[in-house]
């Protein structure tokens, strides 16, 4: 069982997701207006898991609107070239430090929620990440003191407009189309997850997997990571950090390979889950 977050009939709620159906939590705990990033910063979503793992559930998952896992992250800090065959098809030098970009919160889609092409691009593409949720302030680390500040993880597609990401050297605007990066389904407990070093990730598009690695085959691992990025800002519970991608992205391919309306795309990581999008031209509402 996982923590997702969604909506019945409008109202934001946090559960635990299962191959029956959803528990819903909101009902259950103290203050049911908590969101999972409250939850995560008052440290009780183990106890949680506890109490609840294996009720029956109250919804099914069909039923409801999934949102992003954390709908509200302070920040969102994304790698890139984090993968050596990702390096070398993007022609960059190895580097001695990771390479990173921002996102915006309302940037993020949930499971099962549209990726939007806007009308202003397409060259829509595809990139499938394993991402770290914090779960305790953490601030000028050392990389031996942040995996205890994990609250868990979960699937990333930092989907990209590719020419927007070119028209100058930072890559912000290709990054921050509105609903662009599926996050979740859900967030899964550190010690329900094998080593976060050790999965193996697929991207799918359509029936066609075009992106597969192991997430120990990451340039910089998930506590240098973490590490570094604290030494310049403070991280807080709730704040996402994508890990980057490995190669095969479809920008890189010959011909190259750009998602359209229809496309189905989906990030599988091994014991975390997989995040389902539907890629939905700007004009068409969300689901």
């Amino acid at each position: 069982m996982s923590f997702v977050s969604f909506e019945i009939a409008g109202k934001p709620q946090i559960g635990l997701l299962s191959d029956d159906g959803i528990i819903n939590l909101s009902g259950r705990i103290a203050d049911p207006s908590d969101d999972m990033k409250t939850l995560i910063a008052k440290g009780v979503l183990r106890r949680l898991y506890e109490d609840y793992h294996g009720r029956a559930p109250d919804v099914s998952a069909d039923n409801v609107i999934f949102q992003p896992v954390v709908p509200n992250p302070a920040k969102i800090i994304c790698v890139g070239v984090n993968y050596d065959l990702h390096r070398l098809e993007t022609g960059r030098d190895e580097s001695a430090y990771p390479t990173l970009f921002t996102r915006f919160a309302d940037t993020l889609t949930g499971h099962k929620q549209p990726i939007i092409l806007p009308r202003s691009s397409s060259m829509l593409d595809y990139e499938g990440e394993l991402a770290v949720i914090i779960g305790a302030p953490l601030y000028r680390a050392g990389p031996e003191d942040t995996m205890t500040s994990i609250a868990g993880y979960t699937c990333f597609n930092d989907a990209t407009l590719r020419d927007w990401q070119r028209h100058t050297s930072q890559f912000t605007p290709g990054k921050n189309f509105l609903s662009t990066a599926g996050l979740g389904p859900a967030l899964i407990l550190p010690e329900q997850c094998a080593l976060p070093d050790d999965l193996q990730i697929r991207t799918r598009l359509n029936d066609d997997i075009m992106q597969a690695a192991d997430t120990g085959q990451m340039i910089f691992k998930i506590p240098d990571l973490l590490s570094y990025i604290s030494q310049f800002t403070p991280l807080a519970p709730g704040d996402i950090i994508a890990t980057g991608t490995p190669g095969g992205v479809g920008f890189k391919r010959q011909p190259p390979v750009f998602m359209t309306a229809g496309d189905a795309v989906s990030v599988e990581i091994e014991t975390v889950g997989t995040l389902v999008n539907v890629v939905c031209d700007e004009s068409v509402p969300a689901l």
